[in-house]
């Protein structure tokens, strides 16, 4: 499995997510919650603020060796924030059936993202995957 392919989808999605909450926050909780507040608004771009910045560092580490003991904190990071947000969108969608399809969609992303994480954490770079 290609690391440079898993951070770089990685990257895109989060700067996706990112750039999304920073920019029309009011319209992605309009679409969740229905009335935005300021409370709300400031969350939601500190939220995307913060996954900008792990999609940048995630580009911008896309060339680097990563798996087994190299670059392990970034794995690590991006492992645990996958796996806690997956297993807590996955909770919340296999409980509540009336949700919307987009987020049964992004629990499951989050889970093939913290799984291929998973994976990366646990084996030893070769050159044909660095």
């Amino acid at each position: 499995m290609n690391s440079k392919l898993i951070m770089t989808i990685c990257a895109a999605f989060l700067a996706v997510m990112g750039i999304a909450l920073t920019f029309a926050a009011d319209d992605i909780i309009i679409t969740f919650v229905a009335e935005p507040t300021e409370i709300l608004r400031i969350i939601s771009q500190l939220l995307g603020a913060t996954y900008f910045a792990f999609a940048v560092l995630n580009w911008m580490a896309k060339g680097a060796i990563i798996g087994g003991i190299y670059n392990k904190p970034l794995v690590m990071a991006n492992f645990a924030h996958f796996f806690i947000g997956g297993a807590m969108l996955a909770k919340t969608a296999l409980r509540n059936q009336q949700l919307p399809a987009g987020l049964v969609i992004l629990a499951g992303i989050y889970v093939v993202m913290a799984l291929l994480f998973a994976f990366i954490m646990f084996r030893h770079p070769n050159n044909r995957t660095a």
